[in-house]
């Protein structure tokens, strides 16, 4: 349905009388607190919105209904009246018996599903004793060194019936294969475990730099896991295309968007150069994104990447298969807008960022804790972060109705401005020769050190506001408990990898690094060889040192 022309001209004419009259009257008596208002990515934010906003409206080539085509108002015609979003609680610290004792007790407070955090040295491909991990064991995740760590982390757990979201990039194959092994020796085949794999590399370039071979090779592995994937793991996603961490970052929404469906379609693209059916992989891609302060904003950008990606899939890629059409993500709440000062306000910050989340139709969430400017999470703060996602469930009523917001006059609004932000992105990454190029040339880095910059300025300046930190300050110290990890932790891990390289094959570990190294040289898909090496209680770090010398490390041009 598109506006009549008849009553957009009635509507124009009562709301030119209405700012001569109503509206100024108020504003003489009550002016406005600020000359502009923006959102976060900048774009103008006007008083009030009306269908003149929106005069080219077509609702069903625009809109649509919940689970069709262009999916704007959601991927499921039920939305969550049929199945809440997944409770998926992001943990991981310590040794993997340490964070298998989180795991079980976010199960029993309702978590639905798991999400592993790994520590430093596992996200670089390095083993707990190599001397490049000194001092970084555990601390912003759990250390996994070897299938024997992650058997320990999965113990009791039982993998054929929760499914695994893991947080790994560049090692991220090598991870995936002691998952695959791990389940195997519970008796679960790979052909019925559920999960998600992050596995973007190129976000790793663009923004968290936790990169360790070149982008050529490094896209190849990622499109080993691909085709891996969809041949033996139906229920896998082998891809989380993630805009969280270039929105912790520094970026905008709009950038945040632009860059994670940028980076989605690059490797759409590297899929199909393999030869693969668009319609065999693209149901198992899946997206991660960032929710943060500006409310309307953030539903607005959640519903466009919807409508784009959908857009993108059936008319760019010809796929047939309305599955692959469909954009399914999971968020998470912006870590990056928690204050170390006045702790507890964090609990109010994620309940907004949440109830975004859930009002753009996220598939599953995570709930920051309100002590993560500090520490990692205590228990308490994170049954109180699980408590926040389980009231919008269950008191709110906002999961009753699918779309709740959509036809508003500001979000539809918004959500075609941040579409045509989108595609204006797209051309400046097209002009510089596509992603990797743009990668390369610094583009996305600079994009976005511009913009924390720019919020940065605000902030100093008190023209953005942060709650305890610019404005309502107070100088008390924060009095929560604050998590301590075992300090026993690191001497319990580095005896394991001792034992354990005592006790293993040392020919069988050799010959299965030896088919590897024929494997990343040749054409063959690596990940059968990973299994084996995994298998073989090879070490994380053996096996990426093999990777390396095939592939080379990577080196980042300055930005300046």
């Amino acid at each position: 349905m598109t506006f009549d022309a008849q009553r957009l001209q009635a509507v124009a004419a009562a709301q030119e009388r209405w700012e001569q009259t109503t509206r100024r009257t108020s504003q003489e008596r009550l002016p406005e607190r600020r000359k502009t208002f923006v959102t976060q990515s900048g774009v103008p934010v006007k008083g009030v919105y009306t269908s003149l906003d929106l005069p080219d409206l077509d609702y069903l080539d625009d809109l649509g209904l919940p689970g069709e085509y262009p999916f704007t108002r959601g991927v499921h015609a039920s939305g969550y009246r049929g199945k809440l979003w997944t409770m998926r609680m992001f943990a991981g610290f310590g040794t993997a018996e340490e964070t298998n004792q989180r795991y079980r007790y976010l199960l029993e407070q309702g978590n639905m599903g798991l999400s592993v955090a790994f520590d430093l040295p596992t996200l670089m491909g390095y083993d707990t004793d190599a001397p490049e991990a000194l001092g970084e064991f555990g601390k912003c995740g759990v250390a996994i060194s070897s299938l024997r760590d992650m058997e320990i982390l999965m113990d009791g757990i039982p993998l054929g019936e929760v499914s695994t979201s893991m947080t790994i990039n560049s090692p991220a194959p090598i991870i995936w294969a002691f998952y695959i092994a791990a389940a195997e020796k519970q008796g679960v085949p790979m052909a019925k475990l559920n999960g998600t794999l992050q596995n973007d590399i190129l976000k790793e370039y663009i923004a968290q730099k936790e990169y360790i071979f070149p982008p050529e090779p490094s896209m190849r592995l990622v499109t080993d896991t691909i085709e891996f994937g969809s041949q033996h793991m139906p229920l896998w996603n082998t891809v989380s295309i993630s805009g969280y961490h270039i929105r912790e970052a520094g970026s905008t929404a709009v950038q945040e968007l632009a860059f994670t469906l940028a980076d989605g379609l690059e490797y759409v693209r590297w899929a199909l150069r393999r030869g693969l059916d668009i319609d065999d992989f693209a149901p198992r891609l899946s997206f991660f994104f960032n929710v943060h302060n500006d409310f309307m904003e953030e539903i607005a950008k959640l519903r466009a990447a919807r409508r784009i990606w959908a857009r993108e899939m059936r008319q760019t890629f010809g796929a047939k298969n309305p599955r692959s059409w469909l954009m399914r993500f999971h968020c998470q709440t912006a870590g990056v807008s928690l204050t170390a000062q006045q702790p507890e306000i964090n609990l109010i910050r994620v309940a907004i960022q949440a109830l975004a989340g859930v009002l753009g139709g996220a598939q599953s969430l995570h709930t920051n804790s309100m002590d993560e400017a500090l520490a990692l999470p205590s228990e308490h703060a994170v049954t109180l972060a699980m408590r926040t996602q389980q009231i919008i469930a269950e008191e709110s009523g906002v999961a009753n109705s699918v779309d709740p917001l959509g036809g508003s006059y500001m979000l539809e609004a918004l959500t075609d401005q941040t579409e045509q932000a989108v595609y204006h992105y797209f051309q400046r990454i097209e002009d510089l020769g596509g992603v990797l190029p743009s990668i390369e040339a610094g583009f996305f880095q600079q994009e976005i050190a511009d913009a924390s910059y720019h919020h940065q300025l605000e902030v100093d300046l008190n023209e953005r506001i942060i709650v305890g930190l610019n404005r309502y300050v107070s100088g008390e110290r924060p009095a929560i408990p604050i998590l301590k990890m075992d300090p026993q932790g690191y001497d319990r891990q580095l005896a394991r990898l001792h034992q354990l390289r005592l006790e293993r094959d040392s020919a069988a570990v050799q010959s299965t690094l030896d088919g590897l190294r024929s494997a990343c040289t040749s054409s063959a898909n690596v990940m059968p060889c990973l299994i084996e090496c995994a298998k073989a209680y090879a070490t994380l770090g053996e096996i990426t040192d093999v990777m390396r010398q095939a592939f080379g490390v990577y080196r980042e041009l300055a930005v300046i």
